[in-house]
């Protein structure tokens, strides 16, 4: 439905809280922030207990960097629901932007409980317990997402990463190759690669992966 097919529903019936939330939606996917939180807003503002509400309001705040109101949000959206997995996920990755691991770790964990497909989280909680220096809990959270998802670039990149800090540079390098395999323009893999080719003492392989990720736009 686009903007004008919205705007009709919400003329038919002012009252109608889900209208709002699929406007407010609508909006936030044009990048129109001001808008979509005004309408998640009047949403609530009709029906206080709409958790989805509560949390695309804050996926609104953490796109523009207001990540404690997005926590805000997503906590009411979970005292509302406690078994709203995307929420849980949500308010994980705002305490990850605000480099709260500990409690990035709870929720992606409460997400996977709810949720023991959800790929994402295990990647993202391997993330965390790789900035904990827990390499071990790393590489078993990013081998369970890639068991659900073989295709997953990011995991594979991740538990290269993860392998790397544990000082098994073969298995780095084969993950990172699949990486790299499945997605050819991911600088990052490129990067990383290159620091364990640099480990392994194989400076012409690691010059070659660090001007690929150059040329594709990775500086850090």
């Amino acid at each position: 439905m686009t903007i004008a097919d919205h705007n009709k529903s919400i003329k038919l019936d002012p009252m109608d809280a889900k209208a709002y939330k699929n406007r407010g939606l609508a909006y936030g996917q044009k990048g129109k922030f001001d808008k979509a939180l005004a309408d998640y807003t009047r949403a609530i503002e009709l029906d206080p207990k709409y958790a989805v509400a509560y949390n695309n309001r804050g996926n609104v705040y953490a796109e523009i960097g207001n990540f404690g109101k997005a926590i805000s949000d997503y906590a009411k959206a979970i005292s509302l629901n406690r078994k709203f997995a995307d929420a849980y996920y949500n308010r994980g990755l705002a305490y990850d932007s605000k480099s709260h691991n500990e409690k990035a770790i709870a929720d992606y964990t409460k997400a996977i409980e709810i949720n023991p497909r959800d790929a994402e989280s295990l990647n993202n909680r391997g993330v965390d317990y790789d900035e904990k220096g827990e390499h071990d809990k790393a590489v078993a959270d990013y081998s369970k997402a890639i068991k659900l998802n073989p295709k997953y670039a990011k995991a594979y990149n991740n538990r290269g990463n993860a392998y790397a800090e544990k000082g098994e540079f073969d298995k780095a390098i084969a993950d990172l190759n699949k990486a790299i395999k499945m997605n050819p323009k991911g600088a990052n893999a490129y990067r990383n690669r290159g620091l364990v080719y640099n480990q392994k003492g194989e400076k012409n392989k690691a010059r070659a992966d660090f001007l690929k990720a150059k040329i594709l736009g990775c500086y850090d």
